[in-house]
């Protein structure tokens, strides 16, 4: 392998010819040789729209020529495209302000910034007098952290929720009808329908997107402009404002600099407060994935009143067995969300006077579980849900089994008599309705008037 001499402040560092990156980043590659966990291209993209951006700020300020702003914006927009993916190889495990993430991407811009001025210029951009110019890792890093949290909540994780959405309100609508025994406890409790059970699953999912949508405006403050400590340093008092409206130009949300620096730099609560409505969603969908399981288990000598599509064999020893693989998977990512939540919060708590320094593994475990739970939706809509069907013999047979339809009696007869017909149905192996009968507390023509599960779900008429 072929090496140039790259120097930084500390020294000369060998680089390899053909990439990008400079001696900061070469010093991080072999000083961090921890784990496989790269910085998310994400973070990257994020941080180039932010050097996109500040280098149109500084340059409406007068601190960057036009030349050297041009070579920029076209540095900028080819990594944007993904023609230097592979520049970026610095692991989670770094310093902990994100630092040598921010200088990898200064050295990449700033050197292909320089190709593009090598033909017929006398500037050179340097990597932190031009790149960086008006920043600090410590803003500048937060700042990428939130547009791209934002940016994959509302390009990734909202779209695959709005598809299972709908998916499952298709499925309500279609068994509105399908009048099955309810559960609670695990035990038998009144009837509903099958459209109904389903519509507080479909509810659950509109409830945890208002709140993720609520929560993720919070990411729209930006740290731009508080440089080392919060207080602007080096930067003109309106350069952070430029710049966040120069984002916002860019990815369409509505992005603004934060009116506390102090706090946009030392703290992560909106990460917390976000991530937290991610955690509900994977709460609620631990619950669907949960229930769609345990209705369709069996298929004989479980509860089966529904079916789920037979994606695989689900057995490598027993021949036809089919497994709920689907909510398996969507519940081992709702695992590995809880589990992010902890480490992000713990993580937001460590910030020491000006500045957290647990920002690389805050941003990567959130991207991580918006990843996650964005796939896992998907896979779950399109590879089970959009498959699942009642099973209308089963359903029916639970219903006429249930003891629990002696509730409807309770009006008519009372608590402590209707309790007695539904203990003795239970004991003597008979129907409801013969022991009922058996009690005398009731006629057959009362039984059938006022056992009618029809009128027991309350339907609107």
């Amino acid at each position: 392998m072929e090496f140039r001499i790259e120097r930084d402040t500390i020294g000369e560092m060998k680089v390899p010819a053909d990439k990008y990156w400079g001696a900061q980043t070469q010093r991080s590659k072999e000083n961090f040789k921890i784990g496989h966990e790269k910085m998310p291209l994400e973070v990257i993209k994020a941080f180039v729209q932010l050097k996109k951006a500040a280098a149109i700020a500084n340059n409406e300020l007068g601190k960057l020529s036009d030349t050297k702003k041009e070579a920029i914006l076209k540095a900028c927009d080819e990594v944007l495209e993904g023609k230097f993916d592979e520049h970026f190889p610095l692991v989670v495990w770094q310093t902990g302000s994100g630092t040598q993430s921010n200088m990898n991407v200064n050295e990449v811009l700033a050197r292909r910034s320089n190709e593009w001025l090598s033909e017929g210029s006398d500037e050179k951009v340097h990597p932190n007098d031009d790149i960086n110019m008006s920043q600090s890792s410590n803003d500048t890093f937060p700042t990428a952290m939130h547009i791209a949290a934002y940016h994959a909540i509302y390009q990734e994780l909202l779209p695959a929720l709005e598809q299972l959405k709908q998916t499952l309100l298709e499925k309500e609508e279609a068994y509105m009808d399908i009048i099955k025994i309810g559960r609670t406890h695990l035990q038998d409790a009144t009837p509903l329908t099958l459209g109904q059970e389903i519509s507080g699953w479909r509810a659950m999912l509109e409830k945890s997107e208002k709140m993720i949508r609520e929560s993720a405006e919070h990411l729209l403050n930006l740290a731009i402009g508080g440089t080392a400590v919060g207080t602007g340093i080096n930067a003109e008092p309106e350069f952070g404002d430029k710049v966040a409206n120069q984002i916002s130009k860019q990815t369409g949300y509505e992005f603004v600099s934060s009116d506390n620096k102090f706090h946009a730099l030392t703290s992560h609560d909106e990460i917390v407060f976000v991530h937290g409505a991610l955690k509900g969603l994977a709460a609620d969908l631990t619950k669907v994935a949960n229930d769609v399981r345990w209705l369709a288990s069996g298929p004989r000598s479980g509860i089966g009143e529904i079916a789920i599509p037979a994606n695989e064999p689900g057995s490598s020893i027993m021949p036809g067995k089919v497994n709920p693989t689907q909510s398996e998977a969507l519940t081992m990512v709702a695992v590995q969300v809880f589990g992010n939540d902890a480490a992000i919060g713990f993580a937001a708590s460590q910030g020491n006077f000006e500045l957290n320094v647990y920002k690389p593994v805050i941003i990567y475990n959130f991207l991580q579980s918006v990843h996650l739970l964005a796939d896992a939706m998907v896979s779950f809509d399109e590879k089970c849900v959009r498959g699942l069907e009642p099973n209308i013999e089963v359903i029916n047979e639970n219903v006429n089994r249930s003891l629990m339809l002696v509730t409807a009696l309770n009006p008519y007869i009372g608590y402590e008599k209707a309790a007695e017909i539904a203990k003795l149905a239970f004991k003597e192996g008979t129907t409801l309705k013969e022991a009922a009968i058996k009690t005398g507390y009731v006629t057959e023509q009362q039984y059938d008037e006022w056992i009618d599960p029809s009128k027991m779900v309350n339907l609107p008429k």
